[in-house]
């Protein structure tokens, strides 16, 4: 009589553990960039695959990022990648220190008012979307190893070939 009960135990299992990306369109936005304070939409970049991360001065993580996202703009910029790194940071000038040392090749922005981090629902830093070229969210990633740096390229490069 329960003789289909484990199949249906393990299916309800995977059910509930495996991940889910729901597609759906990314918020819009527009933000000064920086250092030079332009305006900058998301709706500009539609056609190409964004890599949309928010982070901050004060976190390790966020800081430790920043070498690979420019090694991943250096290498796809050309084929489709645009890097936007959103700083949630309240003033400009812990930005700028940051920048001076890292000279980032990849745009920076700057959301002092916490709105946009709001409208995409941060729930930890740093946090990564993904967008593919309709403007798609297809991935959220939260937090940055080394270890999942594979995985997030594997991700880009399938994205750029769509």
């Amino acid at each position: 009589m329960f003789s289909h009960l484990p199949a249906f135990s393990v299916t309800l299992l995977l059910f509930f553990t495996l991940p889910t990306f729901a597609v759906e369109p990314a918020p819009d936005f527009t933000l000064p960039s920086f250092p030079d304070n332009r305006e900058i939409s998301l709706k500009d970049f539609k056609g190409r695959v964004v890599y949309l991360d928010f982070w901050a001065t004060w976190c390790p993580p966020c800081r430790k990022s920043f070498p690979w996202m420019d090694e991943m703009h250096e290498r796809y910029k050309d084929e489709g990648l645009s890097i936007i790194a959103v700083s949630v940071d309240k003033k400009r000038e812990q930005i700028e220190q940051f920048i001076k040392k890292t000279k980032p090749a990849f745009i920076i922005a700057h959301d002092p008012t916490g709105n946009v981090a709001k409208t995409y629902e941060l729930r930890a830093m740093p946090t990564t979307y993904l967008i593919d070229r309709n403007g798609q969210v297809v991935m959220t990633h939260m937090g940055f190893r080394s270890t999942d740096t594979d995985k997030l390229e594997a991700t880009i490069q399938s994205l750029l070939e769509e």
